[in-house]
């Protein structure tokens, strides 16, 4: 589940977040589990907000460099590591992310929408 938005937790981590499962693991549990970590992510207001100040054109995209660089050099700084990993799920056109599509990776898991 982790993997799937492109986050990449070690066994430790996992190991804790386990402790506050109820009982055994079944898919019910799962759902109810990853629902209520889930829950604390931003809205997609918030989300389009902030990628806003980097997308100065308003075009929905930010080129992979643009966005290296906001990445590398504002707030939490991401690692080379870490945003490989993010733009291998990301959905890209050409060279830059696709901002409606991220933001629902981000927030759902996925982009359930059709490539137009």
């Amino acid at each position: 589940m982790w993997a799937s938005l492109g986050v990449i937790k070690d066994d430790a981590f996992l190991t804790e977040m386990m402790k506050d499962a109820s009982g055994p693991l079944n898919f019910t549990m799962f759902l109810t589990f990853m629902g209520e970590k889930l829950q604390n992510t931003d809205s997609d207001d918030v989300l389009t907000n902030a990628f806003q100040t980097i997308d100065d054109a308003n075009t929905g995209l930010i080129t992979k460099e643009k966005f290296t660089n906001a990445l590398t050099q504002l707030g939490d700084r991401f690692s080379k590591e870490e945003i490989n990993q993010m733009y291998d799920v990301a959905t890209m056109k050409g060279d830059s992310v696709d901002l409606k599509r991220f933001i629902k990776l981000i927030n759902y898991g996925g982009d359930f929408e059709e490539e137009s």
